[in-house]
């Protein structure tokens, strides 16, 4: 079994980690570093350690995963990787792209393995289309809209919304949004960014970014077409919205709302905090994705596309074969630090109000 550790027992640690790795036989959960006094009651025989630094120097854990606020995730992964650790960061790997890069650079000089947590890479709605792409029913796909937005008009007193570097939605729901489109089409060629914080000050400290449209172009070549992808998030978004838009040349799909894995989550924490893995027995949570489905228009007429459940402890798995040498990285580090750039490169084209060429980059792509 392979020893790890948590840093963080905020709502990141407690539904995206946690649970998974509670069910999952491959890992023994050891240690969680927190100031909360209920993470004791929540996984009795687990040591709880007060400060992320004594749990990485003083746990046996060879496996340390990083929930912390983003601005500490270089730090700590620096830490843990010079300390002898293998390292899981939830998303951002880090803040800047010259960080993620040091962090590369570190896991390779000490021989540690090193990835970063993309959940929505295993939303039931990503995994049929990109299944759908693959099929080519479609056809070559020249266009896709991908939306995640909010009805949340009022800035929270949270970290996560606060304007201090790493933060804002451009480091919160971006990266999803950006990994995505990384894995479908691989990296553009150029991005054409708005980002902005729409809600102004409404509080003694400033809002970060609530707001961003990023549009990614693709040059033609000679096996492809030219294609375009358009993210983007607003806070002021009360109705119902495409979540996904793909346009083929033989055909299109549209999909609405979230895979519910991430909202039965959050409900298990409310009602049973203290039985971290009981919601994967409700039977909500086995029959989530039963009534889920894309449209469909081809020349032939409409159709639907069914979702099936697809699963956030899948990374974990792929994660447990990685770390013993049986299987790639869930997430390859270059397409962290893609993402990492695209979000400094958006921030650039919004400042300076123009279109910016990504240069050379590499990654792992599974588009069509």
């Amino acid at each position: 079994m392979i020893k790890t550790a948590v840093i963080g027992f905020g709502l990141s640690a407690r539904v995206f980690h946690l649970p998974f790795l509670a069910s999952n036989a491959d890992f023994n959960l050891v240690g969680i570093s927190t100031a909360q006094p209920d993470a004791a009651l929540c996984w009795p025989g687990v040591k709880i350690y007060t400060d992320a630094n004594s749990l990485i120097q003083h746990t046996d854990a060879s496996l340390i995963v990083i929930t912390a606020p983003n601005r500490t995730h270089f730090s700590l992964a620096k830490t843990a990787l010079l300390a002898g650790k293998d390292v899981l960061v939830e998303k951002p790997l880090a803040v800047t792209m010259a960080e993620a890069i040091e962090l590369e650079k570190l896991a390779q000089q000490h021989q540690r393995k090193l990835t970063v947590f993309h959940n929505r890479r295993f939303d039931d709605d990503f995994v049929a289309l990109q299944q759908l792409m693959l099929s080519g029913q479609l056809g070559t796909v020249q266009l896709m809209y991908s939306r995640f937005d909010r009805f949340r008009p009022q800035v929270q007193a949270r970290w996560k919304e606060s304007a201090e570097p790493g933060n804002g939605v451009l480091y919160d729901l971006a990266p999803h949004l950006l990994d995505q489109a990384i894995v479908l089409f691989g990296a553009p060629d150029s991005i054409t960014a708005s980002c902005q914080s729409l809600r102004g000050d409404t509080s003694q400290a400033a809002a970060g970014i609530d707001y961003f449209q990023l549009r990614l172009d693709y040059q033609a070549t000679a096996a492809l077409p030219a294609r375009q992808v358009l993210l983007s998030s607003s806070p002021f978004c009360a109705h119902p919205a495409p979540r996904f838009e793909l346009h083929g040349t033989g055909g299109s799909v549209v999909s609405f709302g979230l895979d519910p894995q991430e909202q039965l989550l959050r409900s298990a924490l409310q009602q049973t905090p203290h039985q971290p893995t009981a919601v994967f027995d409700d039977a909500a949570w086995q029959q989530r994705s039963l009534q889920r489905h894309a449209d469909i228009w081809t020349a032939s007429g409409h159709g639907t596309l069914p979702f099936t459940n697809s699963h956030y402890g899948d990374f974990y798995q792929q994660l447990a074969l990685y770390l013993q040498d049986l299987g790639p990285a869930p997430v390859a580090l270059a397409n962290a630090i893609l993402g990492l750039q695209l979000i400094e490169l958006a921030l650039q084209s919004s400042r300076e109000q123009r279109t910016i060429k990504t240069g050379s980059a590499s990654c792992d792509a599974g588009g069509a």
